[in-house]
């Protein structure tokens, strides 16, 4: 069997709002453990390295944050793995610059091998799971970009949905279109009518295919994150992006960018035991819970209450009597909601977020 050479890019530029207050401008929920061993950055470069089923994973590039850039290395150093190279962007200017980035410097590394781009902040539970899937992907490489769509669970309103088409390769079709994140009746109907998967933001290309693709609606954003690149300043593996250059190229998501211009869109639908950690209603639903339902890290008590998510990394916290809370002490801010607003967190952070 043939290796599929693959550069993994992780996005690590996300704020996480809505896991504040331990998620914060200054240290983001992908340098925190959350449902896992590993922070989330540490779990995403581990599993996307080594050789697996045909596959062999090339030393991954990291997009991040330039504040964030010792957070990074940290992670790095934890997993004992050396990066290919490490991206500081000055300011964020979304996934679409991102991925022409992640485009740009992969032609640079190695011009055979394809990109898998993935957040920093998602969970995998069937990490081999996910390998196979990404196997299966690449034979439709390099004639198209694959996102992966994960089978819905439920009629999920905080997730973008892809309509699949006719089959391309075992386990990958083509894209029939992408879908905004719905009301639940709309998510509802998706569900009853099936052969619709929650979008992930996990994109596998080829870079020359992905550079091609944005000239259909985006060549500015292509054009400024390769001038922005060509301007850096480089440290060994550290990449500096120039500030000036990369200010004045456009903020917009890949997929309203390249995906929903392009023709040439594949999704691969997979059971990964994916999470993304997107809100402390999810992490009450990932988390080790009591035989009351309640989910408790640090020095907690609950009585009379069920379905709580309680953490607290300093004072003592007792609840008597509640249910369905959402209770997280960080440093000198506390949080206190019903866990069914959860999406909500992002409205009361001091200063705006």
């Amino acid at each position: 069997m043939a290796l599929t050479k693959i550069i993994p890019v992780i996005m690590s530029g996300g704020s996480g709002t809505r896991l504040w207050p331990l998620s914060t401008a200054e240290k983001p929920k992908q340098f925190h453990f959350l449902g896992a061993e590993r922070t989330m950055i540490e779990e995403t470069v581990m599993r996307f390295s080594g050789e697996h089923d045909g596959v062999r994973f090339l030393p991954p590039v990291i997009i991040a944050s330039a504040p964030h850039g010792d957070l990074v290395r940290e992670a790095l150093a934890a997993c004992g793995i050396e990066a290919a190279a490490v991206i500081l962007e000055p300011k964020g200017r979304n996934t679409a610059a991102t991925a022409a980035l992640a485009a740009l410097i992969a032609k640079e590394i190695d011009p055979e091998a394809h990109v898998l781009l993935a957040p920093a902040d998602h969970l995998v539970a069937k990490a081999d799971a996910f390998v196979r899937t990404i196997r299966a992907a690449s034979s439709v490489l390099p004639d198209r970009i694959v996102t992966f769509g994960i089978n819905p669970a439920g009629p999920e309103t905080g997730y973008g949905y892809i309509l699949q088409g006719d089959q391309l390769a075992d386990g990958v079709h083509a894209v029939v279109t992408f879908k905004e994140k719905p009301e639940l009746h709309v998510a509802e109907q998706y569900l009853r009518e099936g052969g619709y998967s929650w979008n992930s933001g996990v994109f596998l290309f080829s870079p020359c295919m992905m550079l091609d693709e944005f000239g259909i609606a985006a060549a500015d954003i292509r054009d400024g994150a390769a001038r922005a690149l060509s301007r850096a300043t480089r440290t060994g593996p550290v990449i500096l992006l120039d500030a000036e250059a990369f200010a004045a190229v456009r903020s917009e998501a890949v997929d309203r960018a390249v995906m929903e211009h392009t023709r040439r869109a594949a999704v691969a639908p997979c059971e990964i035991g994916w999470a993304d950690v997107g809100s402390w209603a999810e992490v009450w639903r990932l988390s080790d819970k009591d035989g009351q339902g309640n989910a408790i890290k640090g020095p907690v008590i609950v009585h009379e209450g069920e379905n709580n998510l309680v953490r607290t990394d300093g004072p003592h916290i007792s609840i008597v009597g509640l249910s369905d809370l959402i209770v997280i002490a960080s440093g000198d801010s506390i949080l206190i909601a019903p866990r069914e607003r959860a999406q909500d967190v992002k409205k009361v952070i001091p200063g705006g977020g």
